[in-house]
């Protein structure tokens, strides 16, 4: 496993709140717990991108499940394989901690409100995103003190619209208002397929929520194979990696 540097992407709308999405820099860092690598490892890879955003803060990321639970993170825990609390999104405004999330394909979203000083960050896949996921992690915020039009809330890398191909049975999961979403990808096998937008629905459900802010940064997971892990690359492949990209956000 490659030592640092990371392979980063920043968002100017974060300006001043200590925060990336971490790559794979060739294909070498895996931020994961549970697939290929060794467990402490990949926890040291994990810390160093932390104390890369804080110096020496712990990084704090929930036992993912695709959920649409928020934890408010008021102190670290361990970083472990097992043990670490159920949730999809964190959110605190506590300095010296780095909350994190893992993604490969799903959409990562951070937030802040700097006048609040509140940060959080969401793993939003469609189901999340559908199950309100993102509201879930704005009412948090604001429960801690942010305000809708002081928020903004950036996505980060995920699989775009030209790589995320769904069927008929997919599509069943949305209703009429959802079509803008959606382009036609002719047929296949017999059946009609789509093309579906999942970075444009995240971003349409934070637009929802009237925060000052939403910005995506465009870079597709599933395109960009040295830069990032896409799960539906390697599965279409039948490749048996394992892999995630870590995307982090601090109080500043």
């Amino acid at each position: 496993m490659a030592d640092t540097p990371f392979q980063i992407e920043r968002s100017p709308h974060l300006e001043g709140v200590p925060h990336a999405f971490f790559g794979s820099a060739g294909g070498a860092h895996q931020f994961g717990f549970g697939g290929p690598g060794e467990s402490n490892a990949i926890r040291r890879l994990r810390a160093d991108a932390a104390s890369a955003l804080v110096k020496g803060a712990p990084l704090v990321t929930p036992h993912q499940v695709h959920s649409c639970d928020v934890i408010t993170v008021e102190d670290a825990w361990p970083d472990t394989p097992e043990g670490r609390p159920v949730a999809d999104a964190l959110v605190t405004n506590r300095s010296g901690l780095v909350l994190g999330i893992v993604t490969a394909d799903c959409g990562p979203v951070l937030f802040a409100d700097q006048k609040a000083g509140v940060v959080g960050a969401a793993h939003a896949g469609w189901r999340g995103a559908q199950g309100g996921i993102l509201r879930n992690t704005l009412a948090a915020m604001e429960a801690l003190g942010a305000k809708g039009p002081d928020i903004a809330a950036v996505l980060g890398p995920a699989i775009a619209q030209e790589s995320y191909e769904v069927d008929e049975a997919f599509r069943e999961n949305f209703t009429p208002s959802d079509d803008i979403h959606f382009t036609p990808a002719g047929m296949r096998e017999g059946r009609e397929r789509w093309h579906f937008d999942l970075p444009g629905y995240i971003a349409a459900q934070l637009e929802a929520q009237g925060i000052g802010t939403v910005s995506i940064i465009g870079q597709d997971t599933y395109a960009a194979r040295s830069t990032y892990y896409s799960y539906r690359r390697a599965t279409q492949q039948g490749a048996p990696d394992y892999g995630r990209q870590l995307s982090a956000i601090a109080v500043r």
